[in-house]
């Protein structure tokens, strides 16, 4: 079958690999239909060393399952699948509560040699905990917003759950690309009357007002947060969602805060610490990692299948899986927010 491979930064390929099969009785085969490229992949686009073996990439998908393993029940072949960017076996204590992506059998697809989602197929260890059936009436309209759920969408919402987003309150949303505009969805979604985010590239701060931003701070640094604190009367906000990962992004959320504020991190971390001084005075909370998707989609799906948040708006460049390569160079160049892969005809 074919698969993305990545071989070292700007070195993705798409190559032959060898078919997708059952290997644990708790296993499924999902044939990819609609995959994507995530800005976490471009963490690694940009700097990974050489590797003759490469790694498989992508960890967001939806699909059909084509086999299961003897000891799945709950997932049958034929069910079209939301696949969450993390397995979890379903039956652990953190699995139980909601919180898929500290799972004690789990881990993440894409990454550490496991296989990758920008592929034709992939195998799905745990099915019957990882994988959500939606068997419902979709058309083909749907099918980026339920890609969304399998990552971003989700991701958009743990960064506001995390901040304590809420009615009434004030929200920033630090980052214009895919995670912030769902962020941007997962605020106004909640409840916020105040949504400032932060952001320079005109097609996505456009994207992100008609999602239910209130302003747009294209400021960066001292000016950017001078920019904030002058919308909110000198106190900052009561949310930030950081959606970037950056030692800069992250300074910049402890400084537009409010006192007693709350500040949900997703942003995969590319610092070493967060200003401890600050967030103690300030009496910040400081919460968030790696969202667990699957606790998330059955409060979410309702709202997509009904067209109340359309966040498959994200994605603004759809390709096949052969195009793959051409699709990370366009992210990483900011001609692209998010891009999907068609990986089999559906």
């Amino acid at each position: 079958m074919r698969a993305a491979v990545m071989y070292g930064a700007g070195d993705v390929r798409v190559v032959d690999v060898p078919d997708a099969t059952l290997v644990e009785p708790t296993d499924a085969i999902v044939r990819v239909t609609r995959a994507c490229i995530c800005g976490s992949d471009l963490w690694r686009y940009r700097d990974m060393a050489p590797d003759a073996a490469g790694q498989s990439m992508g960890h967001e998908a939806i699909g059909v399952v084509e086999a299961v393993g003897r000891e799945v029940s709950r997932i049958r072949v034929g069910d079209t699948v939301i696949m969450p960017f993390a397995y979890s076996d379903g039956r652990c204590h953190f699995c139980h509560e909601g919180l898929q992506t500290a799972c004690v059998h789990g881990g993440f697809f894409g990454w550490g040699g496991f296989n990758g989602a920008q592929a034709e197929a992939l195998r799905i260890p745990f099915a019957d905990g990882t994988l959500y059936p939606f068997n419902g009436t979709t058309d083909s309209s749907q099918w980026a917003s339920l890609l969304s759920l399998s990552d971003v969408m989700g991701t958009g919402h743990h960064a506001a759950r995390a901040a304590r987003v809420g009615a009434g309150r004030s929200v920033a949303v630090i980052g214009d690309g895919a995670v912030g505009l769902c962020g941007v969805i997962a605020a106004k979604r909640l409840g916020a009357e105040q949504i400032i985010l932060l952001g320079r590239h005109p097609d996505r701060v456009a994207l992100g007002r008609e999602f239910g931003a209130s302003d747009i701070v294209g400021e960066r640094g001292e000016e950017g947060i001078e920019k904030i604190m002058s919308l909110t009367e000198g106190q900052g906000v009561h949310s930030v969602l950081e959606c970037v990962g950056s030692d800069t992004s992250m300074a910049s959320a402890v400084a537009i805060a409010r006192p007693g504020g709350a500040i949900g991190r997703v942003g995969v971390p590319h610092y070493e610490g967060i200003p401890a001084g600050p967030t103690f005075y300030k009496n910040l909370v400081v919460a968030g990692g790696p969202a667990p998707v699957r606790a998330y989609i059955d409060e979410l799906l309702p709202d997509v299948l009904e067209g109340r948040i359309q966040p498959g708006r994200v994605f603004d460049r759809t390709i096949g899986l052969e195009e793959t390569p051409d699709g990370y160079r366009a992210m990483e160049a900011r001609e692209a927010i998010k891009v999907m892969i068609r990986a089999a005809a559906s």
